[in-house]
C-alpha cells in the first residue's frame, strides 16, 4: 500500500526549502528576512497539515508549493506593496493575500491586507493562518464578493486565477477607492479577457513575470477606472 505523505517538515526539509525561497526571492527583486522567511515555511508548514484533509490546493508536494505558490504569489510583491489596504479575492488558501501580508509584517507595517473567499473551509483555514502566524494586519472574511461591504474602499484589490477580468471588475468594483487599482494574477497573456472588459475600465499594464522553478507563462494586469476627462488617443 502507499504510504501517506507527511503533513509536517523536517529540520533538513525546512532548511532546503527556505533556502530554496530564499534564492527564489532574490531571482524576483527581494530580499526576505531570516524572520519573514520563517513564516513563509510556517505558512507552507500549515497549508500542508490542513491539505491533508480539506483538500485546499490540488498542489500536494511541498517542494511544488514553494514554487508553484510561495515564490508565484511573492512574484506580485512589488506591484502590491503600492496598497495600503490590499483586498485578496477569492483568496483559497491565501495565495497572494497571505504572502504578502507576511511580507508586509516587516517591510511596510502600515499596509492591512483582507482576503475574501465564499468557502467556509478556506476562511478557516485563513483565520487559523492568522492566529499562529500572528498575522494582525490580516482580516478575513467568508462571503461573495459582490455581497461584501466594508467600512472604507481598498485601493488596491488583486486575484489570482480568481474570474475572467470582466467579472473580478464587475464583482469587485464596489469596494474600490477612487483612483485604485486592480492587479489580476494571470497565466498566458489574457487578451480575450482584456478584449472583453466592460466599459469604464482600462488595462494600465501588462507584464509578464519569470517565477524561479516555474515553466508556465505568468502574467499581472493592472486594471483602473477609465478617466472620463482624459484627451482622446491619437489616431
Amino acid at each position: 500500500m502507499p504510504q501517506p505523505r507527511s503533513t509536517t517538515l523536517s529540520d533538513s526539509d525546512r532548511h532546503a526549502f527556505t533556502t530554496r525561497l530564499a534564492k527564489g526571492a532574490e531571482a524576483l527583486g527581494l530580499v526576505l528576512s531570516a524572520a519573514q522567511l520563517e513564516m513563509l515555511i510556517d505558512y507552507l508548514a500549515l497549508l500542508m497539515k490542513w491539505n491533508a484533509t480539506y483538500n485546499l490546493t490540488a498542489v500536494r508536494e511541498p517542494a511544488q508549493m514553494v514554487s508553484q505558490h510561495l515564490l508565484d504569489s511573492l512574484s506580485a510583491v512589488p506591484a502590491l506593496a503600492i496598497g495600503s489596504r490590499v483586498l485578496d479575492v477569492g483568496a483559497g488558501a491565501g495565495l497572494p493575500g497571505i504572502i504578502l501580508a507576511i511580507w508586509a509584517r516587516e517591510a511596510a507595517p502600515a499596509m492591512r491586507v483582507a482576503l475574501v473567499d465564499t468557502v467556509h473551509k478556506k476562511t478557516a483555514f485563513l483565520t487559523q493562518v492568522k492566529a499562529e502566524l500572528g498575522l494582525a494586519n490580516v482580516t478575513v472574511y467568508t462571503a461573495r464578493v459582490e455581497a461584501l461591504h466594508v467600512e472604507a474602499p481598498f485601493d488596491l484589490i488583486t486575484s489570482r486565477a480568481f474570474a475572467e477580468l470582466a467579472d473580478f471588475v464587475t464583482w469587485s468594483g464596489h469596494l474600490l477607492a477612487p483612483g485604485g487599482e486592480f492587479v489580476a494574477m494571470k497565466g498566458v497573456l489574457p487578451s480575450t479577457e482584456v478584449a472583453r472588459l466592460p466599459a469604464g475600465w482600462v488595462v494600465a499594464s501588462m507584464q509578464a513575470i519569470t517565477v524561479p522553478g516555474m515553466q508556465a507563462e505568468r502574467h499581472l494586469v493592472r486594471l483602473r477606472r477609465a478617466q472620463a476627462d482624459a484627451p482622446p488617443s491619437p489616431e
